[in-house]
């Protein structure tokens, strides 16, 4: 398998790997490839979330198509290290990814089949999805800052607020070596600001920002004040949290931010294509986009908008072609590990 993503290449090198590899066996997922044919009613998925909306689109697609669905869930990072783990005698049917780049390097790695014929894909932003139908961007998120709304009166308006010294200590950062959307958006940041755009990080490096863990992990601190903020913070969990009552709020920078698609393919070593088929079939459907946006989510259809939280064409995007940067990843990826040694 090539190098396709900084997320695989740092994660796999970490202790999280072994855990993975020892995890295959564990309750969270079954899978195994005893599945010989396609006309056996089952399809294994490996899914980043969020918990709930994937627990919810399993038991729904098992009543209404009599399909079982043995899914693991983790970050991008972890299913990406377990394909890894499994490459010589893969499972997995259907892969639902935080991260767009990651699923395109997946495509160019081989691993990937195409299903041109997926319905309501017609709807779908074609900037998240595959034009030959290797993967559908059937969500997304976007990420900002994640503020605790007890500790912190003003919220920053742009990212390079978060370097003041009223803030040193006091933010957390996504690690992008386990956050799909947080490599996302350091890949983002970087792209649009060219070399000005490490100078950010330099300036969170010396004003203490930790990086802490995946998504959950580093908003957890804030929810319970721990911490102030979360800078690349998902969205997404924020609007669940305050929605729970949790004193917290997002703030979109007005120089941009970056939305960052959630993908979902068919491999090409699955054991039940048609299964996995209609596994895409129904996350495109109405009833799933639908539940995305009661999620918190950002439906991946174009004639389906979120109806509790900003639609796309509200909040003030950082434009990323990001078919074309999943190369550069992973040498982003390591220069970040490098600032943050």
């Amino acid at each position: 398998m090539k190098k396709f993503s900084s997320l695989k290449s740092l994660f796999v090198c970490t202790l999280l790997f072994s855990a993975v590899v020892t995890g295959c066996s564990s309750k969270t997922g079954n899978a195994d490839a005893k599945s010989k044919t396609t006309n056996e009613k089952k399809i294994v998925v490996y899914s980043a979330g969020p918990k709930g909306l994937a627990e919810k689109i399993q038991k729904d697609f098992e009543k209404k198509t009599d399909i079982k669905v043995e899914m693991f869930q983790g970050t991008t990072g972890k299913i990406l290290a377990r394909m890894e783990a499994e490459k010589k005698k893969p499972v997995v049917d259907v892969v639902v990814l935080a991260s767009l780049p990651a699923m395109e390097g997946l495509k160019k790695d081989g691993q990937t089949l195409a299903y041109k014929e997926a319905k309501q894909a017609d709807k779908l932003r074609s900037e998240w999805s595959d034009d030959k139908g290797h993967y559908f961007g059937y969500s997304a998120s976007a990420l900002g800052i994640v503020y605790n709304t007890k500790n912190v009166k003003a919220a920053p308006e742009d990212w390079s607020d978060i370097t003041k010294g009223e803030w040193k200590g006091k933010v957390n950062l996504p690690d992008p070596a386990l956050s799909g959307s947080a490599l996302d958006f350091v890949t983002g940041y970087v792209k649009k600001n060219g070399k000005d755009g490490w100078n950010l990080f330099e300036q969170l490096k010396k004003n203490e920002v930790t990086v802490a863990g995946a998504n959950q992990e580093a908003l957890d601190p804030v929810v319970t004040g721990a911490k102030d903020m979360v800078i690349a913070g998902v969205d997404y969990m924020t609007y669940s949290a305050k929605a729970k009552g949790e004193p917290v709020d997002i703030v979109y920078p007005k120089s941009g931010t970056v939305i960052s698609p959630r993908a979902a393919g068919i491999m090409k070593d699955s054991k039940n294509v048609e299964g996995a088929k209609e596994f895409i079939d129904y996350l495109l459907s109405d009833d799933v986009q639908k539940q995305i946006s009661k999620a918190y989510l950002l439906p991946g259809r174009t004639d389906i908008k979120a109806e509790n939280r900003p639609n796309v064409e509200e909040i003030p995007v950082l434009n990323i072609d990001w078919k074309t940067v999943e190369k550069e990843q992973d040498e982003i990826g390591k220069q970040f590990k490098k600032v943050f040694q």
